[in-house]
């Protein structure tokens, strides 16, 4: 009997975190930094336009998000204003800065992408996919452990290249 193997979650929690670490020292290289990354691909992608449907997607809470919009607004990346119809709303939009901003770290983004993806085949890539929505469902309230990935989980079939709540997606 062999030694006991390290359990998946802690296996999975390493990884992330040295991945998650690589992600932002590629982004800060760029002169960006994961927050800033995930607004720009908000605001880029079109599909959000106040601040709460931004926080929303980024998955921050307001006070969060309204400290990295004011650094944001101070480098001249994005504007914002109130929304006439509603005081309590402000619009958030790209400067043109802000566009080449989102450009640069893009091609970060794409590059680090390409990094991770090496030595995988699309079949490999969309089997991790299904494995790790696997892992997400099985910890969720109310997840079966060992049950089939959801229907909506992500397969890495897509094709083309775009922004969608933060993520690049690209295939070959």
């Amino acid at each position: 009997m062999g030694p006991p193997e390290e359990p998946i979650g802690l296996s999975l929690t390493r990884t992330a975190k040295s991945l998650s670490r690589a992600f932002d020292s590629a982004l800060v290289e760029a002169g960006g930094s994961l927050p800033s990354w995930l607004v720009l691909a908000s605001l880029k992608g079109g599909l959000h336009a106040t601040q709460r449907e931004i926080a929303e997607d980024v998955g921050v809470e307001g006070p969060t998000l309204t400290h990295h919009l004011n650094r944001m607004e101070a480098a001249g990346l994005v504007t914002r204003a109130r929304d006439p119809r509603n005081r309590r709303a402000h619009h958030v939009e790209l400067t043109p800065q802000g566009e080449l901003a989102f450009q640069n770290l893009l091609a970060r983004v794409q590059a680090f992408d390409r990094r991770l993806r090496a030595g995988f085949s699309e079949e490999e890539l969309a089997t991790l996919r299904r494995q790790l929505a696997r892992l997400a469902a099985n910890v969720a309230p109310g997840g079966a452990a060992g049950g089939p990935a959801p229907p909506d989980a992500p397969t890495g079939e897509s094709k083309g290249r775009g922004v969608a709540r933060g993520r690049v997606v690209e295939s070959s």
